[in-house]
């Protein structure tokens, strides 16, 4: 009897749920030959009745091997069954496929690169670097003064500084990479910088602490304000439509002399006067200007030869003018109720 009990322990063993066609129904039939009422188990539990007493013990501890064996094997089979999502024998091969959700660009990446393809195709460059900068590259090359609000705490995220090395600070513009570049190329110098700044200010649907830079520098002998706005107004008609106008208003900046900020006409209300133009028109888009001669000094490039334009803007802006965003918070909530409406965007 006990090489019986033995065989049926190695048959439990031996049989996997992967056998099995329909798996529910067999672990079922399992259980109910060796668990159940009439099953395996009471018909030899009532054979081991009629055995002499010296046989008992050894044929005893086998049957409560073989009986713990087929417990923990209908335990594991059921828990296996319950777990599985479906059964891959009752799909139904003749339905459709269920595909899956792809993704797509962000907003913000789509406009980006919609301002690079525009000034690839009059000769820019792409060109970026690093996101936590020195406080030469970030600021004092850029000619601004030490007492200059931008080195306040309020506005700029500065790292810890350590003993005998520079300052150094998360930028907070992308200005940074224009100076590295002039530092290691001679003109002429025709690049963008496109990447994510960091400033210490209060989220709000006009402003947020990370954001997004495009610049342009264009280093080169007799370069000219009348160059800046050929630039300027062939970007902004490319960018809004070939109807767009712009307008130049005189501004300071630290590192451009003469300065100005670009308006365009406003694409919402053509001109005509709007909530989002507040009634004037226009509308604001980026800051620029004549290179000042202390910062092409300071990069090693001589500003008696050589004169240049740079100029930046914010993506976020220009993505909120062009699709007519409202609330900038919205680019970095993950909303994908609003990344949706982007998904066709090329």
């Amino acid at each position: 009897m006990k090489n019986i009990i033995l065989k049926y322990i190695e048959e439990i063993h031996s049989t996997h749920i992967e056998d099995f066609k329909d798996r529910a129904a067999e672990v079922e039939a399992f259980r109910i030959r060796f668990l159940g009422r009439k099953g395996v188990m009471n018909e030899l539990f009532e054979q081991f009745k009629a055995l002499p007493n010296d046989q008992k013990k050894d044929v005893g501890q086998a049957l409560n091997m073989l009986k713990q064996a087929a417990i923990e094997k209908v335990e594991e089979w059921k828990n296996f069954v319950e777990q599985s999502p479906v059964d891959v024998d009752k799909h139904d091969l003749t339905m459709p496929a269920d595909f899956l959700a792809q993704g797509s660009r962000h907003v913000l990446s789509v406009t980006m690169n919609e301002i690079a393809e525009i000034f690839a195709r009059i000769g820019f460059t792409v060109e970026e670097s690093v996101e936590i900068e020195d406080d030469w590259h970030l600021f004092s090359a850029l000619n601004f003064p030490h007492d200059h609000p931008a080195r306040d705490m309020q506005d700029t995220f500065f790292v810890e500084k350590e003993e005998g090395k520079q300052e150094v600070a998360l930028r907070t513009h992308t200005s940074s990479v224009q100076v590295r570049v002039m530092e290691t190329h001679k003109p002429p110098i025709r690049i963008i910088a496109p990447g994510r700044v960091f400033r210490n200010e209060a989220i709000s649907a006009r402003a947020h602490c990370i954001f997004h830079q495009v610049e342009a520098l264009y280093v080169d002998k007799k370069v000219t304000f009348a160059d800046l706005k050929q630039t300027l107004l062939y970007f902004a008609k490319e960018m809004f439509g070939p109807d767009t106008k712009i307008r130049l208003r005189p501004s300071y900046f630290p590192f451009t002399e003469p300065s100005a900020e670009m308006d365009i006409s406003c694409n919402i209300c053509g001109g005509k006067g709007c909530n989002i133009c507040k009634g004037t028109g226009w509308l604001e888009i980026l800051g620029c200007g004549m290179v000042d001669p202390n910062v092409l000094e300071a990069c090693g490039i001589d500003s008696h030869e050589y004169t240049g334009f740079a100029l930046g803007m914010g993506v976020e802006r220009m993505a909120m003018l062009k699709y007519q965003i409202r609330d900038l918070r919205l680019y970095f909530e993950n909303d994908l109720r609003f990344l949706h409406q982007f998904d066709n965007i090329i």
